[in-house]
């Protein structure tokens, strides 16, 4: 059964509408799945040598064991953050005389294969491994740890599942958890509890008594217990649907009216965006990433390099533009195929999209204005990129968006969603935010910091001189894969 549940993902992959984006992101993934093995490896391999140079009177493997800890709690925060959760498509596997308890395990059975689980190896194998050359403690003590290790980082990547499948929907729930985290790190910062000795001292146990390494294996069975009875608790079709009272929203957003023919386009947008999680949580970001500056503006060490304040004027003040922007036309993948089958005008709907980003943009670089408080010369600068976002980055996403067959759906937790990126979200970041950093940089190294201004200034005019004709253009394109992008939009994976 395994064996053509395997089968269904694969063909699956393959006969989807956006496989080549897939395929492409999946080629650049693979390099930098490369980078990240070797950097493991060698981290693996060095660490032994490592702690002994630096901490010549200590036992490596004791040494480590008091940090195993801020390990598996940092693991466990970048899978939250990163990390995809498997999915099956049960729908049509209802009907056939399938048990719930076998598509269950294939699920769970699947997440052990994530690249998450095989990073922590590279350190812990050859790590062990360079003990047991060295004879630092008997090799059953050490294939005991290597084991017990194993078993704890394949426990997060179930305490994962546990998390997100509990606490995406309601992120304010996992607070509590986030401060008893944070807790435990000042107790252990001020000296008053080292709950990292602690677990260090723990582990300890395995080494000397390596029978002790059936705790972390009993766990990891405990775990992937309770997320499979989860799971078959939550597997009916209408598992997730509840009864929900809300008040109807009537805003119209009627001030719109003024901007002509384009206005009932505007007004589309903004109820999408006003009554969904996730097109309205890229409102929420962008006045977030605001204070983006914050970081960098007072440090010292980049006022040499004005060319990185490029980067950030384009990031404050073109965040809404690039979250919403590179999902165009995705957030109506719904009923994409009704408006082409509309007499709609694909100018005009484009028109209002570049109109929507355009006013964001404005917005936001009013609101950067105290930024002036670090120098007139960043004030003007995030002026400047503003009408580079306007002119030149709007129509660049715009023509990038006839490339985008992944749907959206607005009804699922914006929180940690990566539902519709493909390739194109990947690689269309690229010219958007490194293009006018190497102009600026190239006109700051070899004429002067005002020149670069100058330059991104007249292509961000240049730009907005010839948006029409721009979207005239990208409208053609969009009529061009008009069909591909209403199959690609038809699926509901992935």
């Amino acid at each position: 059964m395994f064996k053509r549940l395997i089968w269904l993902e694969w063909k699956s992959f393959f006969r989807s509408a956006s496989m080549g984006k897939s395929l492409g992101l999946k080629i650049v993934m693979g390099f930098l799945a490369l980078y990240f093995i070797a950097i493991f490896l060698f981290f693996g391999i060095g660490l032994f040598p490592i702690i002994k140079e630096h901490f010549p009177e200590a036992d490596p493997l004791i040494f480590v064991n008091n940090y195993v800890l801020v390990w598996l709690l940092a693991e466990l925060a970048y899978r939250f953050l990163l990390q995809t959760l498997p999915v099956l498509d049960i729908k049509p596997l209802m009907v056939l005389p399938i048990s719930k308890r076998k598509l269950v395990n294939f699920v769970l059975i699947k997440s052990l294969f994530s690249f998450f689980n095989f990073l922590p190896l590279l350190i812990i194998i050859p790590f062990g491994i360079f003990n047991m050359y060295k004879q630092s403690h008997p090799d059953l003590s050490i294939i005991a740890w290597m084991i017990a290790l194993s078993f704890l980082t394949l426990s997060v990547n179930y305490a994962n599942f546990i998390i997100k499948k509990r606490f995406t929907e309601n992120s304010k729930a996992l607070l509590p958890f986030i401060l008893l985290v944070l807790g435990f790190f000042l107790l252990d910062y001020f000296e008053v509890f080292k709950i990292g000795l602690w677990f260090g001292s723990v582990l300890d146990q395995i080494i000397e008594t390596p029978y002790y390494a059936i705790i972390p294996v009993l766990l990891f069975i405990g775990l992937f217990k309770w997320n499979q009875l989860n799971l078959e608790g939550k597997f009916y079709l209408d598992a997730t649907l509840k009864e929900q009272t809300k008040s109807a929203d009537t805003k119209e957003f009627l001030w719109t009216k003024k901007f002509g023919d384009i206005a009932p386009y505007l007004q589309q947008d903004l109820k999408l965006i006003w009554r969904n999680k996730r097109p309205k949580t890229t409102i929420y970001m962008s006045l977030l990433l605001l204070g983006y500056g914050m970081f960098f503006y007072p440090q010292d060490s980049y006022q040499n390099n004005p060319w990185f304040f490029v980067f950030v004027g384009i990031f404050i003040t073109g965040i809404f533009m690039i979250n919403f922007g590179q999902f165009i036309p995705a957030w109506d993948a719904k009923y994409y195929s009704m408006i082409m089958a509309q007499n709609i005008p694909l100018k005009k709907y484009l028109t209002a999209k570049a109109a929507l980003m355009s006013f964001s943009v404005v917005i936001l670089v009013i609101l950067a204005t105290p930024y002036v408080y670090f120098g007139w010369r960043i004030f003007m600068l995030n002026i400047v990129c503003a009408v580079y976002n306007i002119g030149i980055n709007i129509p660049m996403l715009l023509y990038a968006g006839s490339f985008n067959r992944k749907r959206i759906d607005l009804d699922k937790s914006p929180f940690m969603n990566y539902q519709g990126t493909g390739a194109t979200q990947w690689l269309v970041s690229l010219p958007l935010m490194v293009l006018p950093v190497v102009f600026f940089w190239l006109f700051d190294k070899y004429v002067s910091f005002e020149s670069g201004m100058a330059f991104l200034l007249g292509l961000g005019i240049l730009g907005m001189f010839f948006r029409t004709n721009a979207i005239n253009f990208i409208s053609q394109v969009y009529k061009k894969n008009k069909y591909e992008m209403i199959e690609g939009f038809s699926q509901k994976g992935e």
